[in-house]
């Protein structure tokens, strides 16, 4: 059996790329994202220090105290009067707590940003137009920078962690199921591969995708494996049934005729009875018996060699059949007291061998003689009913025990103690042999079995 991993590597093959390439694209959008915020920052930044420059150079008031505040709260940058020349450091909207030195101011210049106070700033310079020109440091806050790109990722990272705690958690869902479905195909197919054929796997909603296809496929697979394994298994009994029946008959037959020799010496040595004793029909009920037995016989010889060495199919008459059948199990009824029911003729003929089919029904009125048992009753009927010839044994008996009743018409089965199991296999072996069929079933608490024929065999 493969390792338990391997069952889960179908799950991580599809939720991985899955996954991946979800946060690939979310990281992606939020890198975008504040690469454009920052950007748009910066310009924006040097926008509005370009339009504070452009405002003061072109200003003509001097730059007092009053003046760069009003800047201040309208434009949120600081302003700083910076004598270059001198680098001495003028008036300012910075708070007083921020510490000033000329060498930062000249740094912060030259690198274009510098920290005031604990702040960073962006710097620029200004060179105002008024009466007496004076130079001006624009300081924009960096943090403004970094808010407005928060500000433009958050809702991109928000989005991104929405969409993840949903498709996380739906694709290792339906993945899951995916691998689920494919692994129950997987390890049915395993079951087909041990030979438990015609098993089944039930396809779940929706019921027209590919696995659903693929289980269907496989379940046609399984019952037809085990279909043909059934034919298999008949094929080879049925062949071995037939080689041991066929031995079995010639001995019988062989043993038969050697009986009936017996008797016909024994009748011309003793022609006659004296007149004041009564008639002995014992001889006449021991070949009646082996009559019986014959025609079993003549059973097997059919299953063995599968009609081969039987007579050309030939017309007959129904009713005479059944006069011979009657005639042949009398002996046996009236030992078991079953009594055989008069049934009126049918008037049918048909075309098939007389011998094997006499020797079917003769199996079938013994085994309905002994389910009746004493005061028990049994009868033979032959109908013909939407075209095709119905030879039915019926009788009073239990009917068979409901563990064979699935598999009683298979050749050694058997629910008497002393039985074999061929009789209903030799008629069922019978019946095939004519295209026809052996059936049975319970009505009106009396078994029955019919031969049923097909139309073509009607004469």
């Amino acid at each position: 059996m493969p390792p338990r991993d391997r069952h889960r590597s179908l799950t991580r093959q599809l939720v991985v790329p899955v996954v991946g390439l979800v946060l690939a694209a979310v990281l992606a959008n939020v890198g975008f994202a504040a690469w454009l915020a920052a950007r748009r920052s910066v310009t924006a930044t040097r926008v509005a220090q370009a339009r504070v420059a452009d405002a003061l150079s072109a200003a003509r008031v001097s730059m007092s105290p009053g003046v760069l505040d009003a800047l201040h709260r309208l434009t949120g940058s600081h302003f700083l009067v910076w004598d270059e020349p001198a680098g001495r450091i003028g008036i300012t909207t910075l708070p007083a707590s921020a510490t000033l030195r000329p060498d930062d101011v000249t740094a912060a210049l030259r690198m274009g940003s510098g920290t005031f106070g604990g702040t960073r700033y962006a710097v620029g310079r200004v060179r105002s137009a008024g009466v007496r020109p004076e130079t001006v440091l624009v300081l924009a806050p960096e943090r403004s920078v970094r808010a407005a790109t928060l500000d433009a990722v958050w809702p991109v990272l928000a989005v991104a962690a929405a969409t993840l705690a949903v498709l996380v958690p739906l694709g290792l869902r339906t993945t899951g199921r995916l691998a689920g479905r494919i692994g129950a195909v997987e390890r049915h197919v395993r079951r087909i591969a041990a030979g438990e054929f015609g098993q089944t796997l039930d396809t779940p909603a929706p019921a027209d995708d590919e696995v659903a296809r693929l289980v269907a496929g496989v379940n046609h697979m399984s019952v037809e494996l085990d279909r043909l394994r059934g034919s298999l298994v008949a094929g080879e009994r049925q062949r071995l049934l037939g080689q041991l029946a066929a031995g079995f008959a010639h001995e019988l037959r062989n043993a038969i005729t050697g009986a009936r020799l017996a008797i016909d010496l024994h009748r011309r040595r003793c022609p006659g009875t004296p007149r004041e004793a009564a008639p002995d029909e014992s001889l006449a009920v021991a070949a009646r018996q082996l009559d019986i037995v014959a025609e079993e016989v003549r059973g097997l010889l059919a299953l063995g060699r599968g009609g081969a060495a039987e007579a050309a199919p030939q017309p007959f008459e129904i009713d005479q059949l059944i006069g011979q059948v009657r005639e042949l199990t009398a002996p046996r009824c009236d030992h078991a007291g079953v009594a055989f029911e008069p049934v009126p003729p049918s008037g049918l003929s048909i075309r098939g061998r007389p011998d094997s089919l006499r020797a079917a029904l003769v199996n079938l009125v013994l085994n309905g003689v002994d389910a009746a048992g004493q005061g028990g009753r049994v009868a033979v009927s032959a109908t013909l009913r939407d075209g095709r010839v119905i030879l039915a044994v019926e009788d009073t008996g239990a009917g068979p025990p409901e563990k064979l009743r699935q598999t009683m018409l298979e050749p050694f089965v058997t629910g008497k103690p002393e039985g074999i199991g061929l009789g209903l296999a030799v008629a069922r072996a019978v019946a095939e042999e004519h295209d026809g069929t052996l059936s049975w079933e319970r009505h009106l608490d009396r078994t029955r079995f019919a031969i049923s024929l097909p139309e073509r065999s009607h004469g």
